[in-house]
């Protein structure tokens, strides 16, 4: 079975926790020791008896507040999918941990208070899923039972939402009118909204297409281990492993190993300890090359008529994720998958307003939760695709020097 990694956003007490506990329950996905653990740390009881919240609210501050700090994962599947979800936090300083959940995310489900419509938070999020390039987004209006699962309510906040996504680009959105803390067109029909036809939010997630997603034009590889075992059975045996990020790797094609630069052949693969013919996007695998080449941890083998760019100058979009301020100047690591070298901000363009997506003048430092576009420069050059080409080589992490902490999320453009 295929996996849909999705993350739930929204505002402050709009019921994404909620939602993803109604999901896992209705989908008999809890086992009867959680069960029996929910029952007696529920407070805000359903007509089942449980806080279906608590299921994803993992650290005590977060139950005993009623809110979500930090990204939970759940996981869970049904006949048809296995499924990831992210449960981000809603308020405005956890923004950062809301955009590192949707970084690894193929589907976004906003949702929306039915008593409150489009709000600000509603705005930030849908435009950090415009910068993330979302193929997927579903508004999931929730609370219907609070406007008494009117028609008109729902009509009228669908309207609003169209302007937003209309502006800031976002497509393929889907509408669904539901409740979480009663279960209205979760996994069950509404009986109390017999005018909405649709779907119900899980049959949507179980049937939504998602190997559109994939990219099987650009074939991009990138070595995480060199495996070169000096034993006497395995002598001269050299192979390249990593993961197959995009594309279609064969016996006998023809591939440039990067940033060097070097042109050669593939002349054997191998997976699960067979050797095959070919992989695809996705798979882990072993490369060998005819040639004795240096390869390194880090380097990328493409085909030779499909090259990713290599420069050690780049444009990106950086959203801030540490205390410490951004100033042009400042010295990072850049971690590119594997590969890890050191970057300077040369300029800092312009700010990228959250609300708006408007671009404004930096007068003064970049400051937790802000996004910007920058140049940076790196020590060596950087083997890349923008990211809206392939979202696998056109994203990195900035980490601090002296820390080792993560502070900054980079989209390659």
């Amino acid at each position: 079975m295929d996996i849909l990694r999705f993350i739930t956003a929204g505002s402050v007490d709009d019921g994404k926790s909620t939602l993803i506990g109604r999901l896992l329950y209705d989908s008999k996905n809890i086992l009867i020791d959680q069960l029996e653990a929910l029952e007696k740390q529920s407070k805000n009881k359903n007509e089942n008896g449980v806080d279906l919240a608590i299921l994803t609210d993992g650290l005590r501050a977060e139950r005993e507040q009623g809110i979500t700090i930090d990204v939970a994962y759940r996981y869970f599947s049904t006949p048809k999918r296995k499924f990831i979800i992210a449960d981000a936090p809603g308020h405005i300083q956890y923004t950062r941990n809301m955009i590192t959940g949707a970084s690894n995310s193929q589907l976004i489900v906003i949702l929306i208070d039915a008593r409150q419509g489009v709000i600000e938070q509603t705005r930030r999020h849908s435009i950090i899923a415009s910068l993330l390039k979302m193929k997927n987004v579903v508004v999931a209006i929730n609370k219907m039972d609070l406007v008494e699962y009117s028609e008109q309510v729902f009509k009228d906040i669908k309207a609003q939402y169209e302007l937003v996504a209309e502006k800031i680009g976002l497509k393929n959105v889907n509408y669904f009118p539901i409740s979480a803390f009663h279960g209205d067109n979760i996994v069950e029909r509404s009986e109390n909204m017999t005018w909405y036809e649709g779907y119900t939010l899980l049959d949507f997630l179980e049937t939504v297409e998602i190997d559109s997603d994939q990219n099987f034009q650009s074939p991009r590889f990138q070595v995480q281990y060199v495996i070169r075992p000096q034993t006497e059975d395995l002598h001269d045996y050299r192979g390249y492993a990593g993961e197959v990020l995009s594309g279609i790797y064969k016996k006998g094609d023809e591939i440039t190993v990067l940033p060097q630069n070097i042109q050669t052949k593939i002349s054997k693969i191998e997976t699960g300890g067979k050797e095959v013919e070919f992989v695809f996007a996705n798979q882990p695998a072993v490369l060998h090359v005819e040639d004795d080449i240096d390869i390194s941890r880090g380097d990328f083998l493409v085909k030779t008529e499909s090259l990713p760019k290599v420069e050690n100058e780049i444009e990106a979009v950086v959203c801030w994720l540490d205390k410490k301020e951004l100033n042009e100047g400042n010295k990072y690591f850049i971690q590119h998958k594997s590969k890890l070298l050191k970057a300077i901000i040369k300029e800092i363009e312009y700010k990228i307003d959250v609300n708006t997506l408007e671009k404004t003048p930096v007068s003064e430092s970049i400051k937790l939760n802000e996004v910007v576009k920058v140049r940076l420069k790196t020590a060596s050059p950087l083997v890349f695709d923008s990211f809206e080409e392939s979202n696998a080589t056109g994203n990195a992490i900035l980490i601090d020097e002296t820390g080792n902490s993560t502070v900054g999320a980079v989209m390659i453009l």
